[in-house]
Order: C-alpha cells, then sequence, then structure tokens
C-alpha cells in the first residue's frame, strides 16, 4: 500500500524529518507517535505532497502519487479546515465533490454518517453552530465520505469526549475490517495500545523506536508490576528492590530490580495498602514512550530569565526605532514648510491639506512610538 524510504526535509538549519521509512499495509492501523515537535505532521503533510520532501521515496502500490491517488486518500489534519458560515450538508457535499464524487450521488451517503455520528439533525446547522467535538466529527465525515483506500488522521481524538472517543474507535475498526489502510498520530497512548498493529516512534525527527507493537513490548519488557489499592501508596516509591514507581491515586505501576523480588514486595505491600489487584505486566506503552525520548526538559523559572528590551538600543540610549519615527516625523515638516514656502497663491489648498494629513498621521505614530518606549501599550 503505503511505503516512504529515508524521508528528508530540512527548513533553514532545522531538520525536521531525517531519514524517516514505514510501511503500511490494507487493513492496518499504524501509529506514528512522537513528542511535540518530532517532526510527526511534517512527515504527514510531506507523504500527502503539502510540503515537498528534500529527499527520499512516496510511492502507493508500487508506484509514485498520481491525481487519482490523492482521490483514494483520507486527510484529517490536526488543524481544522471547515467553512464556519456554510451549512453542514453543503460542507459535506463539497469536500466530496473536490475528491471526484457527484454531490447528489454522495448525498445518501453523507446523511448515513451524519447518523452513525449522531448528528442527522444537525444537517441544516451551520458550523459554527456546533461544538468543538460536533465539529471534529464533521471533518471526520469529510475525510472518510469518498471511501478513502488510505486514510492519515493528525490527532483524531482531539476535542472528542470519552464516549465519541469510543464512538471513533469503532469507526476506525470496522474501517480496518474493510481493508482500509490507517496511519494516525496521538498523544494517547492507550489509543494506540489498544488499536494499532505497528507504531514509528519519531524524535527530533529521525525514528528511534519502529515495529509491531507487540514485538516493541516485548523487546522493551522489564519486571513491571501493576497495583490496584486502597490506601495511600506514596511509600511504594522508597522500597527495596522497586527501580521505578509512578504512583497514582489508586493504582501504581512498579518497575522491579529483579524478577524475585515481586513475591517479597507483594508481603511488604500487603501489610501498608489495601491491595485489589496485583499483576505482572508488560511495560505500557506510555512508559517505553518515556524511557526512549526522556521526559521533557525543566524550564528554569520566569524571574531567573533576563526581560530583553522591546527594540534594541543605541549608545545614546534611543532606540532605533524610535529613531526611525522621529526622523520621519522630522522630515515630513522640513517638506510641509518647503511646499509652503514655494507655492502660489493660485495654487489652491489641495496639496497643503494633504500635507497636513500627512504630518498628523506621522506625529500620531511618534506618539505611539514614545508611549511604547517608555512601557505604555
Amino acid at each position: 500500500m503505503l511505503t516512504v524510504r529515508n524521508l528528508r526535509k530540512e527548513f533553514d538549519t532545522v531538520v525536521a524529518v531525517d531519514r524517516v521509512s514505514l510501511t503500511v499495509e490494507r487493513g492496518e492501523l499504524f501509529g506514528l507517535l512522537g513528542p511535540n515537535g518530532a517532526g510527526k505532521t511534517t512527515t504527514i503533510r510531506t507523504v500527502l505532497n503539502i510540503i515537498r520532501p528534500d529527499s527520499g521515496e512516496i510511492l502507493f502500490d508500487g508506484q509514485p502519487f498520481t491525481t487519482a491517488t490523492w482521490n483514494i486518500i483520507g486527510y484529517l489534519p490536526e488543524e481544522r479546515g471547515l467553512y464556519r458560515k456554510s451549512k453542514v450538508i453543503t460542507t459535506l457535499l463539497y469536500f466530496a465533490a473536490l475528491k471526484g464524487k457527484e454531490r447528489e450521488a454522495i448525498r445518501p451517503r453523507a446523511y448515513e454518517w451524519l447518523e452513525r455520528l449522531g448528528l442527522a439533525d444537525r444537517a441544516e446547522a451551520r458550523i459554527e453552530e456546533l461544538s468543538k467535538g460536533n465539529q471534529q466529527k464533521i471533518q471526520l465525515i469529510t475525510a472518510l465520505l469518498h471511501d478513502p483506500q488510505l486514510l492519515i488522521l493528525d490527532e483524531p481524538f482531539s476535542g472528542l469526549d470519552p464516549v465519541n472517543q469510543i464512538v471513533l474507535k469503532d469507526v476506525l475498526m470496522d474501517l480496518r475490517r474493510k481493508g482500509v489502510a490507517i496511519i494516525f498520530s496521538t498523544h494517547q497512548m492507550e489509543q494506540v495500545e489498544k488499536m494499532c498493529d505497528n507504531i514509528c516512534l519519531i524524535n527530533k525527527g529521525k525514528p528511534v523506536l519502529q515495529g509491531p507493537l507487540r514485538q516493541i513490548k516485548q523487546r522493551h519488557g522489564r519486571n513491571s508490576v501493576h497495583v490496584e489499592y486502597e490506601g495511600d501508596g506514596t511509600f511504594l516509591k522508597t522500597l527495596p528492590g522497586v527501580r521505578k514507581a509512578d504512583v497514582y491515586q489508586n493504582y501504581a505501576e512498579l518497575e522491579l530490580a529483579e524478577p524475585i523480588r515481586s513475591g517479597e514486595l507483594l508481603k511488604a505491600i500487603v501489610g501498608q495498602l489495601d491491595v485489589r489487584k496485583f499483576e505482572l505486566l508488560e511495560p505500557s506503552l506510555n512508559s517505553i514512550f518515556i524511557s526512549v525520548v526522556g521526559p521533557p526538559p525543566e524550564t528554569s523559572p520566569v524571574q531567573d530569565q533576563p526581560v530583553p528590551a522591546k527594540w534594541p538600543k543605541s549608545s545614546s540610549g534611543i532606540s532605533s526605532k524610535l529613531k526611525k519615527a522621529i526622523g520621519s516625523f522630522a522630515g515630513t515638516i522640513v517638506l510641509a514648510l518647503l511646499i509652503v514656502l514655494t507655492r502660489k497663491q493660485d495654487d489652491g489648498w489641495l496639496i497643503p491639506a494633504i500635507l497636513l494629513g500627512v504630518l498628523l498621521i506621522s506625529g500620531y505614530r511618534l506618539l505611539r512610538t514614545i508611549k511604547a518606549e517608555r512601557g505604555g501599550s
């Protein structure tokens, strides 16, 4: 289906995508993961030819993309792109027409999707009248209405409540059973864990973890324990034999130094907590993600950061922007005086009136610059 080889995209001095390769087959749900700024969206846009790659190869069924190929691809962008004043049904038919579908022929299909996603009664409503979650569902229908063979979704769960996340999951699983290849990028690791066959984790533009999800979890398998309990589990972080502990309100995920310590750990916990569940398990995708990418960098306190000047100061203490405003105002005055002194009595007052207007505008800009220089708004 989709083959991407050694994809590279550079912006000025930043390499956004660096030698990314991936393969997505029909009937496969592929997860494209990574922290913010890792290059996921750039990779997607490059695959879709929204951004031209600097190098690399992108093939669909072994062939380069053509106009016909674009019409069998569905795309849900991270930034939503609906016409807010347009009616729902008009929007759906318009986007389907862009993919080569006849408006009237696709109309019944549009109503079917609206019915499935609980929006049948909003067909004549304007987009701006819908909630954020319902707008997201309309955007999803625009990506599905033309029956794509390849579906690419960038943060598809954004804006959806838990109930509608389940609806979306059911839709995606149904499409998968019908042989549609699906790529989706999301920060919700639990969704990836439940749905994806294969994943590619990108960090700083480079793929750092890739392959079948099951194999990745086995490869990164550790001595992990999931504990559910009643009580205060803070002490779990300090227990002997616990290398790492992620402690939450009523459960914790513990990484053990040695397998044989799991029994000893249970004895220590039972004495202090009311244990409901104690289970040895594979590491979660979220824990793998953090171990590979690392936690987000800590930011320094705001007060420790130097406050930059609004404009660069010259040696005289006057900013370059203020100097420019003063020069412009002075030049306007000189020009106005020259014209007034050299004009003839029968020239009329049109030119002086224009000059007066220019002088007032220049003076107003100078006053605003001075006010901003002194810290005003």
